[in-house]
């Protein structure tokens, strides 16, 4: 299944009635995990692939699991009080996490037991068969933190986010689990932050610029996006018209005019790699 991003954290009663689920949405490598007794274990992605071999550590820990049990799952690396998202992508390189690096395997659905095919069920009754398969299970493998609380889980999205905990994942609780479905049975918020920004240069005619470069205070350099609207495209050209530089080529994002005057921009940072919305110029 795969949740369709909202705007907002939806209401206990959100979802077609009968409760919600709330998740926290981890950065992570989503992927199915199966316990196959003897044979080696599987670490199926969206995509298909089996991880396995990338991560030996979670393969080994899912091998252990009982023959039949079927996990959905966030696969997550974890350095220095945070989740790590570029750790997995150099475990996945190099076969091997560095010793600062720890790997886990965050489960939030059961598809199977052994002998038994379980998406059919409700969610609640679903949880309720995870918790109990994994109440003795050690790290790496562990089920993902739920509440059916509303408050409790904005509460949690915005004490954990120092983590690096994305948002949240909502599920009606009544919900079975239909593979590559979803619907408005589960859906994601992705908190945003709010940041200031350096504008480098505009892209598009002078007079009606279609984007900004953007240099955050990290170093990173982005293109806003979406498309100025009409609006925004007037205010920042008469603001950037003292400070606009000659227009030269740029390979990635066409001619840019480069400022003299470097102006401040506030943003929205959304998503991993992340996407700046641009919201307004401070005046300070």
């Amino acid at each position: 299944m795969r949740p369709a991003a909202v705007p907002a954290v939806p209401p206990a009663d959100g979802l077609g009635g009968g409760g919600v689920q709330y998740e926290l949405k981890l950065d992570g490598f989503r992927c199915v995990a199966f316990a196959r007794g003897e044979q080696p274990a599987v670490l199926q992605s969206r995509s298909g692939r089996d991880l396995a071999a990338e991560f030996p550590p979670i393969a080994a820990a899912v091998a252990r699991l009982p023959e039949g049990l079927v996990l959905d799952a966030e696969l997550v690396a974890w350095r220095g009080g945070r989740f790590a998202f570029g750790e997995l992508l150099h475990t996945r390189r190099a076969r091997t996490a560095s010793p600062e690096v720890a790997l886990g395997l965050i489960a939030f659905d059961l598809l199977a037991l052994p002998g038994r095919d379980v998406r059919r069920l409700p969610l609640t009754d679903r949880r309720r068969l995870l918790l109990a398969a994994l109440a003795d299970v050690p790290p790496p493998i562990q089920p993902v933190l739920a509440t059916t609380d509303r408050a409790e889980a904005l509460e949690w999205m915005e004490r954990l986010a120092p983590t690096g905990v994305e948002g949240l994942v909502c599920k009606a609780s009544g919900s079975p689990y239909r593979p590559r479905g979803g619907g408005h049975a589960w859906v994601k918020y992705r908190r945003t932050d709010t940041v200031d920004a350096t504008v480098r240069a505009l892209t598009g005619p002078g007079r009606r610029p279609h984007a900004l470069l953007l240099e955050l205070d990290d170093g990173r350099v982005l293109l806003s996006t979406p498309r100025l609207t009409p609006v925004q495209s007037r205010e920042v050209a008469e603001a950037a018209r003292p400070h606009l530089g000659p227009p030269t080529p740029d390979p990635d994002h066409g001619t840019l005019h480069p400022l003299t005057t470097p102006l401040r921009a506030e943003l929205l940072l959304t998503g991993r790699p992340p996407t700046a919305t641009f919201l307004r110029l401070r005046g300070d």
